[in-house]
């Protein structure tokens, strides 16, 4: 694993890591929320096993990154940019895990002649989704979160910096805390202490410094994200664990009938963490350059 900084253009410093073969295939790999960028990552020797190059980073608020106070969720495709530019890449897949989802696909359709292909896994889909009913299935945690955030800034602070102190005290408290929410799906993922221990390690990071990421996360999902889904031109993979009760699934089978070039799975007797069994799987997938695919 290689760490390095990137300086953006507006002056702010993104923290970042490379993983696996440097001479692979390149895929960034765009943390959920809260996260970082050590957080929920294959092992690195099977990334080398498999020729990857997966590129991480924290975004603004989280672990290393400086904060970028009214941030957008398009606003993440300038940040990649950077990032490629800064190790040179020209063409890269674009993975987003959750709350990564969202930045991915602004990644995909603002990025169009660097982003080969995307994939978003357990995505939530904009507020303003028109014909969907945001929060029909979703966990109370996440619906007293958003509905807060929908209020004011003054409700959800509080709400978010109490459980920031928590998990800054014992990262583990976020586990446990969930533990009464997760499906027997998801339960049945998070028993694998490797899990478990990745999971621990990415929310530890994620809120070294504070919880402004957190902050800035759900606010950036309840404004207009920045971008038209339609315009997104490259090969999209869209995964959803049928029993999904964080992001419910409605949201990703909303987002495949506004990205013209999705594929949609939606695997049953899975849930939100089952997205950690097929990422792997994903990255080969979306880091696979088009031309190599086409003449195999």
């Amino acid at each position: 694993m290689e760490e390095f900084k990137v300086v953006t253009a507006d002056g702010r410093s993104l923290s970042a890591a490379a993983w696996g073969d440097r001479h692979g295939a390149p895929v960034f790999l765009i943390h959920g929320t809260p996260g970082s960028r050590l957080g929920q990552l294959p092992e690195e020797r099977r990334l080398y096993r498999l020729n990857l190059r997966v590129i991480t980073y924290d975004r603004p608020g989280y672990g290393r990154s400086d904060r970028h106070s009214g941030r957008r969720v398009s606003d993440a495709a300038e940040d990649v940019r950077a990032i490629a530019d800064h190790i040179g890449l020209d063409r890269f897949g674009v993975v987003g895990r959750s709350g990564g989802g969202p930045h991915a696909l602004a990644c995909a359709a603002l990025l169009p002649t660097r982003v080969a292909r995307a994939a978003a896994l357990v995505s939530l889909a904009p507020r303003d989704a028109d014909g969907l009913s945001w929060y029909q299935g979703m966990t109370e945690s996440n619906i007293s979160a958003y509905s807060a955030g929908e209020q004011s800034l003054d409700l959800l602070v509080p709400l978010l910096m109490a459980r920031v102190h928590d998990i800054r005290t014992d990262p583990r408290k976020l586990i446990a805390a969930l533990r009464h929410e997760l499906t027997a799906a998801d339960l049945s993922v998070i028993a694998d202490p490797g899990v478990r221990s990745s999971l621990t390690r990415n929310y530890a990071e994620a809120l070294r410094s504070g919880g402004e990421g957190w902050i800035d996360d759900l606010v950036a999902f309840l404004q207009p994200w920045g971008f038209d889904l339609s315009a997104i031109s490259c090969p999209v993979e869209l995964w959803h664990g049928e029993d999904d009760v964080f992001s419910p699934v409605e949201h990703t089978v909303w987002l495949a009938s506004r990205i013209p070039t999705s594929r949609l799975r939606i695997q049953s007797k899975a849930a939100h963490f089952h997205a950690w069994r097929e990422l792997l799987d994903i990255l080969c997938r979306v880091a696979l350059d088009p031309a190599q695919e086409t003449a195999g």
